[in-house]
């Protein structure tokens, strides 16, 4: 069954089928085969099932939330804020960046989003400074994957929706582990602008810091209106999605003034374009996972993986290893749907916190999307910088093992993810 499930995605993959197309036909083709008793109309039910938890509202509201500021100023405003701080030390500029794009990660929660929105005001500003292209492109692609774990996160909303885990819980928990990205690429940042000599810009007086400050301050709202509208039990994430839209059409509507009212309609377009392609993969995995449970394919896998009572370590090891390939190869969210469902219940007869596992898979699918060969973060700022494939990749080796060290650590200190955890 194993084989064959995976011969045929892999020919649909080699014929250049929509992933959607080979996710839906290969199990089809499996429970036809080795079930033929089986209602083939249940593949629909577990379709619509795919995308109906009320949670998923959450998703094209942040991204059209993500949509209308990417439209807007904020972007320019944070990068402005972050630069009157840091711009003045060695690798001011770049740790400007990586700064920024948290920022705009605990707006977005996309990682091509924030590639857009900062990547593109950003790498003008770093090339004028004396860095390299690669240089500049990888800390771009790289500092944006933040924004994964930098809550609101669509990367953990899949989680919450495939496992049953609190969204509020995943969301606090992201904290600490994207801040610990953050201060690696600093430090990492700091001495390679001092090794090479990349000049520092002017030290701002407090007088501008404070200028820079207003015209952030509303950008810096909205994390904390999300935040503190969650964590105080006044909305749910749902409800902080919705609330965000409002906020985000305010602030460039009528604050900035950045977009007029007949914008909305090719902004909403740009949501609803990427939201269908979203959920239509979250509905093909959906279906693929209950087929493949159905199949008892899981069971195959884990036992002849990971053996009889495996270790929690060995456990985390494993997820982190299957997450981080299935990544380089399928989005995120595909990885998410299918392979989580395997592992979960494993996990927990374990007792590994599913908080704790949920950090740990989001971060995989931030990693995965920064390596090759098929990296999400690499394609897109391939297409919106006009650069070849490798040259995007040529500097990415140093952020990588980066990336792997804080795998390392989540994994081995769990209270890294669960500290700020109720």
């Amino acid at each position: 069954m194993l084989w064959m499930l995976m011969g045929i995605m892999f020919t649909l993959f080699l014929l250049n089928f929509p992933m959607f197309i080979a996710m839906i036909l290969a199990p089809l083709a499996v429970i036809v085969t080795y079930f033929p008793n089986l209602n083939p109309l249940l593949a629909t039910q577990q379709l619509i099932a795919g995308v109906s938890p009320i949670v998923l509202l959450a998703v094209p509201m942040f991204i059209f939330a993500a949509d209308i500021m990417c439209a807007g100023q904020t972007s320019n405003r944070l990068l402005d804020f972050v630069d009157t701080f840091v711009g003045h030390i060695h690798g001011g500029m770049a740790i400007t960046t990586a700064a920024t794009c948290t920022i705009f990660g605990a707006i977005s929660g996309s990682t091509q989003a924030t590639v857009v929105a900062i990547g593109k005001p950003m790498r003008n500003r770093l090339l004028s400074s004396g860095y390299e292209d690669e240089d500049t492109t990888a800390l771009i692609i790289c500092s944006a994957i933040i924004a994964l774990l930098i809550p609101p996160s669509i990367s953990m909303i899949m989680y919450a929706v495939v496992t049953g885990a609190s969204v509020g819980d995943l969301f606090i928990a992201g904290v600490l582990p994207g801040l610990l990205i953050l201060l690696f690429f600093c430090v990492y940042n700091y001495f390679m602008a001092k090794k090479r000599n990349i000049p520092t810009t002017e030290k701002v007086d407090f007088k501008g810091k404070v200028e820079a400050f207003k015209k952030a301050i509303g950008p810096l709202g909205f994390p904390v209106v999300i935040f503190a509208g969650i964590y105080s039990g006044k909305f749910s994430p749902t409800e902080a999605a919705a609330i965000g839209v409002l906020y985000a059409a305010i602030l460039e509507l009528f604050l900035f003034k950045s977009i007029k009212i007949r914008d909305f309609k090719s902004i909403a377009l740009s949501t609803a374009v990427v939201t269908t392609a979203v959920f239509i993969l979250v509905a093909a995995g959906s279906l693929f996972s209950w087929a493949i449970s159905y199949a008892r394919i899981p069971q195959m896998i884990t036992q002849s993986v990971l053996g009889t009572n495996p270790s929690a370590v060995k456990i985390l090891v494993t997820v982190t290893i299957f997450f981080y390939i299935a990544g380089m190869f399928v989005d995120s969210i595909v990885a998410i749907v299918i392979l989580t469902p395997i592992f979960f219940p494993l996990a927990m007869q374990a007792g590994i916190h599913p908080i704790h596992l949920g950090i740990i898979v989001t971060l995989q699918a931030a990693l995965a999307s920064v390596s090759p060969p098929f990296g999400c973060n690499i394609f897109t700022a391939s297409a919106i910088f006009d650069i070849p494939f490798l040259k995007v990749v040529k500097r990415l080796p140093a952020y990588l093992l980066m990336l792997v060290v804080i795998s390392v650590i989540i994994i081995f200190v769990p209270q890294l993810s669960l500290l700020l955890v109720p």
